[in-house]
């Protein structure tokens, strides 16, 4: 055995697993051995959230072990990818119980994808920054990725051969068992009808390919046989150990792919018409989500929800601070585990409502024919006061920005209570007049009253509705000078000091050094973040 750089494990991890977890009535399969395991290296090191939590998993005996591909366990136990425990259905209390009591969350998943065999448990490793899932099976379900149709009723006899790993904490497979995993799952899975699998489809196929690959230099013909015997019919026996010795790609043994659904019939969850009306159906919506996620970033859950509710989170500061970098890597940080969408309050260079759109690609137009501009307008204090042009148009720009952020607020808020983390670049306020994101029309003293008060429902709906995080960039107006040169220096130090100011009553508000590297300042932000979950 080839020492593991990266995922070696000191001696006394594994003290823990020296004994066989003691159970009434699962009693290990006779001839069944420790026997070990070649795994990948990778560059990553274990987690240390993931092996805290297994480790209570040992000292507490739980029957559970690592189910998929033990040439992929080291990037599971890196946060590569999520870590798929397979648990006694008698033992899902206790570890539910064990990961709560490390901190993991479970995040339910949408209506549409939900399994009640499976659940995810989601945490949060603060020393590399990452999000880790365990992804709990209380029962072997096999099939397309977004149904699961087939059970593979072989729970107690996989528990029974689990072994410990040589060099990590974590139960895996026995490889006879794994061969007959990899076999029936890469026949079953292995579809082009399957639209993520299709998207997926080169490096799908390769990784089934090289499992097949590394199991069948591990385990000859008869000890597979053996194995698949316990399970399967004589035929069904011979065509998987052919194919298991054989060099034809998993995806194209059509005849014994149709030959398993046959014997698993009856263990599916669905019969063949519905599943393939649910396989169509989420399909469209998982297809829907994508769009939704990467384009129109509608405040719709499509993969996972927030446990009791989504949240919004705002991110203030002043031009320079990084508010944009910021809520980019929390909806990157978040969005390959939790459904989470960006809205931009601002009316700079971010993304404009369809009602605003229109005005901010004519405003170009008429700046340079305005006798006056805003004192505002890039921190330079204008000499000019505001002409009758310039107080017109502002009334109607206020207007069509009340009303995009008034459709904003709502969205934001709706989106929170369908279990969506809504991440806010700025956020409407009316505390503190003539300052960023509050009413415009508080300048013009030729605006109606009427007019101010259509403007100023706005503010007051933000006022009602606060963020339920708060997070203030905070940073020297040394740093904003450097960063935004064309800004006024008494401008910059105006609005440092009223942002300081700023209180949302209702929310939770933090203040972050954004003077910190950048990947310290993303740190602390996830983790006011993770806390607020």
């Amino acid at each position: 055995m080839e020492p593991l750089s990266d995922c070696a494990m000191h001696s006394n991890d594994t003290d823990l697993l020296n004994a066989e977890p003691s159970r009434a009535g699962a009693l290990p399969v006779e001839g069944a051995t420790l026997e070990k395991v070649t795994p990948v290296d990778v560059e990553s090191p274990p987690l240390s959230l993931l092996l805290a939590t297994l480790s209570d998993f040992n000292q507490q005996n739980l029957y559970y072990c690592y189910w998929k591909s033990s040439r992929r366990v080291c990037a599971a136990l890196s946060g590569e990818t999520d870590l798929d425990l397979l648990i006694a259905r008698t033992e899902q209390h206790r570890a539910q119980a064990i990961l709560l009591g490390r901190g993991l969350k479970l995040f339910p998943s949408v209506a549409h994808r939900d399994d009640p065999a499976m659940s995810s448990y989601l945490g949060y490793d603060e020393p590399s920054g990452r999000i880790v899932h365990f992804h709990l099976h209380f029962r072997l379900m096999a099939g397309d990725s977004l149904l699961k149709n087939y059970r593979l009723p072989w729970e107690e006899q996989i528990l029974a051969r689990a072994v410990v790993h040589p060099k990590l904490p974590i139960r895996i497979l026995d490889p006879a068992s794994e061969a007959l995993l990899i076999m029936v799952r890469g026949c079953l899975e292995l579809r082009r009808s399957d639209p993520v699998i299709l998207r997926n489809w080169a490096a799908t196929r390769h990784k089934f390919a090289l499992d097949h690959a590394e199991l069948r230099a591990r385990i000859d013909r008869v000890t597979f046989r053996h194995r698949v015997a316990e399970a399967f019919d004589e035929d069904v026996v011979e065509m998987l150990a052919t194919a298991f010795a054989g060099d034809y790609p998993l995806e194209r043994q059509r005849r014994l792919r149709r030959r398993l659904e046959k014997e698993l019939v009856a263990f599916r969850t669905y019969n063949s018409l519905e599943a393939r009306l649910r396989g169509a159906w989420r399909g469209a919506l998982w297809t829907a989500g994508g769009l939704n996620d990467h384009l129109l970033n509608w405040p719709r859950p499509w993969s996972r929800r927030a446990p009791g509710g989504g949240r919004v989170v705002a991110i203030l500061g002043v031009d320079g601070s990084g508010k944009s970098t910021m809520v980019n890597a929390i909806r990157t940080w978040l969005g390959g585990q939790v459904d989470a969408v960006p809205i931009y309050f601002g009316t700079g260079a971010g993304r404009p409502s369809l009602p605003l759109l229109p005005f901010k690609l004519i405003v170009p137009v008429i700046t340079p024919w305005l006798r006056s501009k805003p004192s505002e307008s890039q921190g330079v204090v204008s000499r000019h006061s505001r002409g009758l042009l310039y107080s017109l148009l502002l009334m109607v720009w206020a207007t069509a920005v009340a009303l995009e952020k008034r459709g904003k607020l709502r969205a934001a808020h709706r989106g929170a209570k369908r279990g969506l983390i809504v991440v806010a670049d700025r956020y409407p306020q009316c505390e503190i007049v003539d300052f960023n994101d509050g009413p415009l029309l508080t300048r013009l003293s030729r605006a109606p009253p009427w007019l101010q008060r259509f403007e100023g429902g706005a503010y007051a709906l933000a006022r009602r509705l606060p963020p339920d995080l708060v997070v203030k960039l905070r940073v020297t107006p040394d740093t904003v000078a450097r960063r935004r040169p064309d800004m006024n220096p008494a401008m910059i130090l105006e609005r440092i000091d009223a942002l300081s100011r700023l209180t949302f009553p209702g929310a939770r508000v933090v203040s972050v050094d954004a003077e910190q590297p950048l990947a310290e300042v993303i740190r602390a932000v996830r983790g006011e973040v993770w806390r607020l979950l």
